[in-house]
């Protein structure tokens, strides 16, 4: 389960990485961003109608409809910001989205806790010659937010896929990780078959990751 993570990759290393074109790129001034949670806005790489990549803002979490148990009144959606990698090619609520709008999540490490009262916060990060190397969680996205008022039914979300833990992941989270694409699979997740994609829906190696915060309280994903 992902609840929180950074994306903290300047601009341009960010459409280099993503081979996205400056005329493509639709972040604005895309500041560094060392905390996202569910409902944030956050930069995600999708393929644009004219088929190239182009970087956009989308709020983390597909939205559905909620109501107050107690009073029957609609109150804030909730927002699925992970999909089980078992489920997105079957459950409704994620197959159209799978089958047609994969998209990459620029990310620069996650967060997962462990404990309560008070947990400690892990931030999990690729090993390499920078201290954030960055890289890319598998994610999908929509435009369409049914059942919600006009305010929300157009906003565009995104959503990260997981699967289950490394062996770096598992003793802080037993179950869950973010699948982490290779870069030389990209192009195979934006524009694969969905045979091709499931095969990508794996955990990333476990010994090139590494943590590189943790303590009580670390919320924010910040070089020292």
């Amino acid at each position: 389960m992902c609840n929180l993570y950074s994306s903290t990759t300047p601009q341009e290393a960010m459409r280099q990485l993503f081979d996205v074109l400056p005329d493509h790129d639709h972040l604005g001034n895309a500041p560094p961003l060392p905390a996202i949670w569910p409902k944030y806005n956050a930069p995600v790489v999708r393929l644009a109608k004219d088929g190239e990549r182009e970087l956009v803002t989308m709020s983390w979490g597909f939205l559905t409809a909620k109501v107050s148990k107690k009073t029957g009144k609609p109150i804030s959606p909730a927002a699925w910001n992970n999909a089980r990698a078992d489920g997105v090619a079957k459950k409704g609520l994620w197959k159209n989205s799978f089958l047609n709008r994969r998209c990459l999540v620029p990310a620069s490490s996650f967060r997962e806790a462990k404990g309560r009262n008070p947990a400690t916060d892990y931030w999990f990060a690729l090993k390499g010659d920078e201290p954030r190397p960055p890289f890319a969680f598998a994610g999908m996205w929509r435009g369409v937010q049914p059942g919600l008022p006009d305010d929300k039914s157009r906003l565009l979300t995104h959503t990260i896929i997981t699967t289950t833990a490394n062996e770096i992941v598992k003793p802080v989270h037993p179950d869950r990780m973010p699948v982490i694409l290779n870069p030389a699979n990209y192009e195979t997740w934006l524009t694969g078959s969905m045979d091709d994609a499931l095969e990508l829906l794996r955990p990333y190696p476990a010994d090139e990751m590494q943590i590189v915060q943790q303590g009580v309280g670390v919320l924010k994903d910040e070089l020292p």
